[in-house]
């Protein structure tokens, strides 16, 4: 048995543009489902969420059924979180708030077996198949991809040297914490967070690094694409479950009585 490919960071590596969701909600029946919509990407969120690392394994399970690639998010920087959430199975992760090149090669050292990093060796744990792979160790470092997220206004100062570091496949930029970084708490859309957002997608791609975005309105999702953000995550699960049921209930509450 080997150990799997990391289809994510092989299609952004070659240039696609990836369209995703970003998951908060702790339900193994909503990853099994929205796994199987099309989306190329499910996000597991740990940061903002109320889910754990504990949390997560039956999320990558019942998503794992699905054609979606997995992505977690850490709830920081920490070595530890990302070895738990990289032992569980979680082959593509996120971390949050980084905000120099030291920052961002601790990032990637952390998902690294030594020499080359810092990371952990266990046996039997599912990012191994439980022990049954046969090449899990020779691969892994290479199939793990690792994103790393910008969230003020003195980390974009400082984008293509974070971007450059060694094992960063790509960028994120946080609009919500931008935005309050730029004095603009709860408006990204402000004309000055937007304009940042889309300096940051034109450098990134000056450098060739793939730059990934969150976005909650389809017109925002289909502008930042159209910028050259090449991950992005055009929806939340609970963003979803609530405009949806806020639509039926409208719906409903229009109806004349009989």
């Amino acid at each position: 048995m080997q150990a799997p490919i990391n289809h994510f960071k092989r299609r952004l590596a070659a240039g696609e543009t990836l369209h995703g969701l970003w998951m908060s909600l702790a339900s193994p029946v909503a990853a099994e489902a929205l796994a199987l919509t099309g989306f190329d990407w499910l996000l597991f969120d740990t940061e903002h969420s109320p889910v754990d690392v504990a949390g997560v394994q039956p999320l990558l399970q019942a998503a794992a059924v699905g054609t979606a690639s997995l992505v977690a998010r850490p709830a920081w920087n920490d070595k530890v979180l990302v070895k738990r959430l990289l032992d569980i199975g979680a082959q593509t992760l996120l971390v949050p708030f980084v905000e120099t090149a030291d920052e961002a090669r601790a990032a990637v050292a952390a998902t690294r077996y030594p020499p080359a990093g810092v990371r952990g060796v266990a046996g039997a744990t599912r990012a191994s198949r439980y022990g049954m792979t046969s090449d899990y160790f020779e691969v892994a470092d290479r199939e793990i991809c690792v994103l790393v997220q910008i969230e003020t206004g003195a980390a974009l100062g400082r984008l293509e040297e974070i971007a450059a570091v060694e094992g960063v496949d790509g960028v994120f930029i946080g609009p919500s914490d931008l935005a309050a970084s730029l004095g603009h708490l709860g408006n990204p859309g402000h004309a000055d967070v937007q304009a940042a957002l889309h300096d940051a997608a034109s450098r990134l791609a000056a450098i060739g690094v793939p730059a990934g975005i969150l976005a909650t309105r389809v017109e925002d999702a289909r502008r930042y694409v159209e910028w050259g953000y090449r991950f992005v995550a055009s929806g939340t699960d609970l963003g979803l479950l609530v405009a949806g049921a806020k639509g039926l209930r409208q719906a409903m509450a229009a109806q004349k009585p009989a």
